[in-house]
């Protein structure tokens, strides 16, 4: 579980970090301070730009873990019913939070309000995965100072200067991810990936996109879905393709085998990783995607 903490002093802060460190379960006591829980690592990481020193963030969800079909525990239940405010991504990627805020009265927020969703291929349903545009998640980071600053309008001016800061580094991210893919051949302006994660970013980059499944969902990957993957990657002449760091490398290692389009590396979608990994932060996720598809594709580091 991670909580957003009320207004401190910086040793609490600190000594609340500490605290907090040890926690190896949700549903652990707390003291009485204000709570809001992000339902993923992502929100959470989002949120804590924004909130900056005035309020401390942290995740429902581990990094590392699968946020599709995610179940919440009888400690999370009770964990939301002491928060004063729930983020959710909303697009319907947490179909369970219903049942997480069974017992709680906290104010939700929807992060995407205002987003115009992509539908999931073949369905009415919307892709959830809009934070993997740059451009939407400045959407993201707008939603949440505002259902900050009502919450602590005493510090209403620095949750929009620190949402105005960090919009400005999600504004570089999109320029690198322009710059890098503008000179590519038509047929390198496309991601074959496994999960169909990247159609908002496809989008704002002006790609094609193709994948073995529109949504992870632990089903099994059918033939048909390594046929039309294959055929788009063949048919399009694309160097390289991708998996994410949630699922099995086994169906990336299947299309370099049919096709000969080499191995462009592993993108992170759903959560970030631990201290130390290749994306701590959400930032350093849409950095290091952008690095790798632009390497991927084109064999090069991007400048």
């Amino acid at each position: 579980m991670f909580r957003i903490i009320g207004r401190r002093t910086a040793g609490a802060l600190a000594a609340t970090a500490l605290a907090t460190a040890g926690l190896t379960a949700c549903g652990t006591d707390h003291d009485d301070s204000p709570q809001v829980l992000a339902t993923f690592t992502i929100l959470a990481d989002i949120a804590q730009q924004v909130a900056g020193d005035s309020l401390t963030v942290e995740s429902l969800t581990r990094p590392g873990a699968e946020i599709h079909g995610y179940d919440p525990t009888p400690g999370d239940i009770r964990s939301a019913a002491d928060a004063d405010i729930i983020l959710s991504n909303g697009l319907n990627l947490e179909k369970w939070l219903d049942k997480l805020m069974t017992d709680s009265d906290a104010t939700r927020v929807t992060v995407t309000d205002g987003i115009t969703p992509i539908p999931i291929e073949g369905t009415d349903e919307p892709n959830p995965h809009a934070w993997m545009s740059p451009t939407l998640a400045a959407d993201y980071v707008d939603n949440i100072a505002d259902a900050f600053a009502d919450y602590a309008p005493e510090d209403a001016d620095t949750f929009r200067a620190n949402a105005d800061s960090y919009k400005k580094q999600l504004a570089d991210v999109e320029t690198t991810m322009r710059d890098g893919l503008k000179d590519l051949p038509e047929n390198e302006r496309a991601l074959q990936t496994c999960e169909g994660a990247f159609s908002y970013l496809t989008r704002e980059a002006g790609m094609s996109e193709s994948y073995i499944w529109p949504v992870n969902s632990g089903e099994e990957i059918t033939p048909d879905q390594i046929r039309r993957a294959s055929s788009f990657v063949n048919d399009n002449k694309v160097p390289a393709v991708f998996c994410e760091s949630t699922v099995e490398a086994g169906p990336k290692e299947q299309l370099v085998r049919e096709t000969g389009a080499r191995d462009g590396g592993t993108l992170y979608v759903d959560s970030l990783t631990e201290d130390g990994g290749d994306a701590p932060t959400y930032l350093d996720l849409v950095r290091y995607d952008t690095e790798t598809i632009i390497k991927g594709l084109t064999g090069d580091d991007p400048e």
